[in-house]
C-alpha cells in the first residue's frame, strides 16, 4: 500500500484516493462519519453532506487542471475531497483542529485552497466565477472556471445576471448543476418554473442533461463539454440528475419514507460495496483512523 503526505501533514493511502471506486467510498464514509460525530456531540454548527451525489465530482476531477478555478457550495465536501484528496485537512477544518485547511475559521462550507473556493450563500459563486472566467480568458487561455450549483440556486437573480455577462463575452465557464429535486425542503417542482435547459437557452448557453450515476459514463459525457469551453465555445451548463440520500443538513429531512426509499434505489453504494467488500472496509477503516487522529489534535489557533 502506497503512502503519501497530504497538505495537512497526514499520511494518506494513495490507492484509495486515486482509484475511482476507492475515492467514492472514502467520500461516502467521510460524510457518514460527519453525521455520526454530530450524533455523538463531537461537532458543532451544521453540515450538508453529499450522500448520493459523490459520483459527480469523482467523474469530473480528472478532467480539470491546476489552472482551472473551481467554485463549490454548501454541499461541497465531495467536491473538495475529489479535487484535493485531503480528508484529514477537511475534517480538521470542520472540527477546528490543527492542520485545518483554513485555520478552522471556514468550517464545513467556506473553504479556500489554491484555486478552490466554496461558499454557503446560494448564487454567490456565479458572479465571482464569471469575473474569474473573464480573467482566465484574457490571461490564461485554455483554463476554465467551474461552478457547482444546485437546482435551488437557479432561483437566485444573481445567476441570471452572471449568465448574461458570461454568454455575451463567451467566457470559459462550466456550470455543473447537481439537480437533486429538492431545495432544502421544497420540491423543485414547486419552486422552479420551466426547466434549467430553457433558462440556459434564454442566454444562449449550451446545456447537457444526464442522469447517469456511472463515473466513467459521466466523465465521458462531460469531457467534450469541457473541451468545448476550453476552446472558446462559451459557457456550458451540465445538469446532472442526482438523488440526495441524506437530510438537507445534519438532521432535517422532511421527505416521506417512500420518497427516501426511491432515492436509495438509485444509490451507487450498495452495488459497489457488494462487488468490492474489501475495498469498502478499507475505506471505512481509513476514515475511522483519520477521525480518531484528527480529533486527538489540539484546537486550531487561527492567525489573520
Amino acid at each position: 500500500m502506497t503512502l503519501s503526505v497530504s497538505a495537512s501533514g497526514h499520511a494518506v493511502r494513495e490507492d484509495l484516493l486515486t482509484d475511482d471506486a476507492g475515492l467514492l467510498l472514502v467520500i461516502r464514509h467521510f460524510e457518514s462519519k460527519l453525521l455520526d460525530l454530530f450524533d455523538r456531540g463531537l461537532l458543532n454548527g451544521t453540515t450538508h453532506t453529499c450522500l448520493g451525489q459523490e459520483h459527480v465530482p469523482v467523474a469530473l476531477a480528472p478532467l480539470l487542471t491546476e489552472a482551472d478555478f473551481v467554485f463549490s457550495n454548501h454541499r461541497g465536501h465531495g467536491h473538495y475531497l475529489a479535487l484535493r484528496r485531503d480528508p484529514a485537512g477537511l475534517l480538521a477544518e470542520i472540527t477546528g483542529r490543527e492542520g485545518a485547511v483554513c485555520g478552522g475559521v471556514g468550517g464545513s462550507q467556506h473553504l479556500l485552497n489554491g484555486r478552490y473556493l466554496s461558499t454557503g450563500v446560494q448564487g454567490q459563486s456565479l458572479p465571482v466565477a464569471v469575473g474569474t472566467a473573464l480573467h482566465l480568458a484574457r490571461s490564461e487561455p485554455g483554463a476554465v472556471a467551474v461552478a457547482f450549483v444546485g437546482d435551488g440556486t437557479w432561483g437566485e437573480g444573481s445567476v441570471y445576471e452572471a449568465l448574461n455577462m458570461a454568454c455575451l463575452w463567451r467566457l470559459p465557464l462550466l456550470v455543473v448543476t447537481e439537480n437533486n429535486g429538492i431545495a432544502q425542503s421544497t420540491p423543485t417542482s414547486m419552486e422552479l418554473a420551466g426547466t434549467i435547459a430553457g433558462r440556459a437557452a434564454a442566454f444562449g448557453a449550451a446545456h447537457h442533461l444526464t442522469g447517469t450515476a456511472d463515473v466513467a459514463g459521466l466523465r465521458a459525457e462531460a469531457a467534450p463539454l469541457l473541451a468545448a469551453v476550453r476552446a472558446g465555445a462559451g459557457p456550458h451548463v451540465l445538469e446532472v440528475d442526482v438523488h440526495r440520500l441524506g437530510p438537507h443538513s445534519k438532521g432535517d429531512d422532511t421527505r416521506p419514507a417512500e420518497e427516501l426509499r426511491r432515492a436509495a434505489e438509485h444509490d451507487w453504494y450498495a452495488p459497489l460495496a457488494a462487488a468490492r467488500p474489501d475495498l469498502d472496509e478499507r475505506a471505512r477503516r481509513f476514515v475511522d483512523d483519520i477521525a480518531e487522529e484528527v480529533l486527538s489534535r489540539p484546537l486550531s489557533g487561527w492567525r489573520p
